[in-house]
């Protein structure tokens, strides 16, 4: 049965996309078959993250617009055989209603283990409306404090509506931030934001480049470990929760 997986923010510059991709990634890597649908509209990267930019044929915009059928506008991950993508419409303004994203999910989801919906950064009702469908919501921040706060809203709110099945994740993590005098300890971030923890992505700037020149992640790096262990987590193995920040 498909796992229906929300990755959301409370503002821009969490790395929300990078986690979608790392995540995804990493599920593929394990033999699942995995679907990524991006929501950031006009703002496009997976193509890019993936080294697919210039493959991609049709994106969501045409099956919003009924000129293609959902899976003629997926397209296959090279670097990962099991990763598939349905990448944002290049065009900010195309219309998008929440029915017509459950709507994709409902009519694809006999193909993909796990369908990751990357919903566009920001506290309003159209990304409340999205991931009320998902069985699972992951809410990304990173130790700067209005990041903290905004993920704290907006977990707040989907509790307020019913969305019990919250997970968190700490992203840019490293120790020239962690026990200074902006973040004394991640335990802190954790109870401000109120979500049990399900991992942490230390600062990766090898993973920084892989992603910006479109290479699969680098196998001996931190961030992929933590990528690797999150995804066990999201399929009910027991991975220990290990955090090495560097």
């Amino acid at each position: 049965m498909s796992k229906i997986i929300a990755v959301t923010s409370g503002k821009g510059g969490t790395g929300k996309s990078s986690i979608c991709a790392g995540i995804g990634y990493t599920l593929a890597k394990q033999g699942h078959r995995t679907l990524i649908i991006e929501l950031d509209f006009g703002l496009r990267c997976l193509d890019i993250i993936f080294g697919m930019e210039g493959k991609i044929q049709y994106d969501l915009g045409d099956v919003l617009s009924g000129k293609k059928e959902v899976l003629d506008a997926v397209t296959q991950v090279d670097m990962a055989t099991n990763l598939n993508i349905l990448c944002a419409p290049k065009n900010p303004f195309a219309a998008v209603s929440a029915q017509q994203i459950v709507d994709i999910c409902r009519s694809i989801k006999k193909y993909f283990e796990f369908i990751i919906i990357d919903t566009g950064a920001g506290i309003n009702s159209h990304v409340f409306d999205i991931v009320e469908q998902a069985n699972l919501i992951l809410v990304v921040t990173t130790p700067d404090p209005v990041c903290i706060r905004d993920a704290n809203m907006m977990s707040d709110e989907f509790y307020n509506r019913g969305n019990k099945s919250q997970r968190l994740i700490i992203n840019k993590v490293s120790k020239k931030i962690i026990g200074s005098e902006l973040v004394q300890h991640l335990d802190e971030i954790i109870d401000t934001i109120g979500v049990q923890l399900i991992g942490v992505i230390p600062e990766d700037f090898a993973l920084t480049i892989a992603t910006g020149k479109g290479r699969p992640m680098p196998t001996n790096s931190d961030s992929l470990k933590a990528f690797d262990a999150i995804s066990k987590r999201l399929n009910g193995e027991n991975a220990p929760l290990t955090v090495k920040i560097s």
